[in-house]
């Protein structure tokens, strides 16, 4: 086995502290909400973060099985906001897809 899927198949060890930091929030949006009924939760979370510590945090945190974790990240766009010119910040999101029968109300708190 070579060192790349020997590190795959490792389970990350994220401590307590760590696991509420890459939960920043849940995605509200109309995508987001369409992606739920196929059992899926969107979040926002930081720009280091790996699937295997998203995964383990949402486990964790949330107390559920997670199937399978998918993140897009969005580079920050140059805008102008009243001639000036400014810059949005880079962003990142993780849609994490629940095992069959588990399931995360976003909207009540942790």
């Amino acid at each position: 086995m070579s060192w790349k899927y020997a590190r795959r198949a490792a389970a990350a060890k994220v401590s307590s502290e760590r696991m509420y930091e890459l939960i920043r929030r849940p995605v509200v949006t109309e995508k987001s909400t369409l992606a739920s009924q196929y059992n899926q939760v969107a979040f926002v979370v930081p720009l280091d973060a790996t699937k295997p510590e998203i995964k383990a945090a949402v486990e964790g945190v949330f107390k559920v099985k997670v199937a399978a974790v998918n993140t897009l990240r969005s580079d920050g766009k140059v805008k102008r906001f009243r001639g000036q010119l400014g810059r949005r910040a880079a962003s990142k999101k993780a849609y994490v897809t629940l095992a069959e029968g588990q399931q995360i109300d976003v909207t009540t708190g942790v």
